[in-house]
């Protein structure tokens, strides 16, 4: 499922195509600014967003065999929460 189908799932359930995408982006954008800050999204249910550190490394190129030096960056990072596994695992309907 991408970004459309999502947008046409929940318009079944509103009724409007225009409300979903607005809702779906709201939705997106609030934790992509929330997560980028330092802050965490816990939904519960669902899942935790939150924003990792990721450390500087030593990678080698594949093509080359050349040592390369990657610096230490942020990501995102999401935990799923116990009825999402649960509900992966068919253990929940």
């Amino acid at each position: 499922m991408n970004k459309r189908d999502l947008i046409d799932a929940i318009s079944d359930r509103l009724g409007d195509k225009k409300t979903a995408t607005e809702a779906v982006n709201a939705v997106l954008e609030t934790i992509q600014t929330t997560v980028a800050s330092g802050d965490k999204v816990a939904i519960t249910g669902f899942g935790v967003f939150e924003k990792a550190e990721r450390a500087a490394r030593t990678a080698r190129n594949p093509a080359t065999g050349a040592t390369i030096n990657v610096p230490a960056s942020f990501v995102p990072k999401f935990r799923a929460g116990a009825d999402f596994k649960a509900l992966v695992n068919g253990e929940k309907k």
